[in-house]
């Protein structure tokens, strides 16, 4: 697989509202920065729970924009989306390996009304797996 085919994987994914087989794309200790988390969290599984979830948090989840690198292997993808009533931007950073898979994902949120709200919205959604984002089975 390719980072292009990987990212035309994560498109239809993103347009069907479900990501719940992302983890088909990631290396297995994909590395994923969350806008309201400090530390990072690893692994397939983690990033799988955390993005279908708030595919399904965000309303009028759209794409804007896309920025690749010159070797392909990082995009930059700009968003926008609605959660609780408030309107948020944000940017999806992606970093593929040699094979194609994501080796990182990493999403910046803007403005911070928008950021507590998702984060308010993602804590009662994930309620009882935090488990599985700190690595515990």
């Amino acid at each position: 697989m390719t980072p292009q085919d990987a990212l035309k994987r994560w498109h239809e994914m993103a347009a069907s509202r479900d990501l719940s087989k992302v983890g088909e794309i990631a290396r297995e200790d994909v590395l994923f920065r969350s806008p309201v988390a400090h530390t990072p969290y690893h692994g397939r599984e983690a990033l799988t729970l955390v993005l279908s979830t708030v595919i399904k948090v965000f309303q009028d989840f759209t794409y804007h924009r896309q920025f690749v690198s010159e070797d392909g292997m990082s995009v930059a993808l700009e968003f926008s989306a609605h959660v609780g009533g408030k309107q948020l931007k944000g940017a999806d950073f992606i970093r593929f390996d040699e094979n194609g898979l994501i080796s990182e994902f990493e999403v910046m949120i803007r403005p911070a009304s928008g950021l507590m709200a998702l984060g308010q919205a993602m804590g009662a959604a994930l309620d009882g797996k935090m488990h599985i984002l700190r690595g515990a089975k």
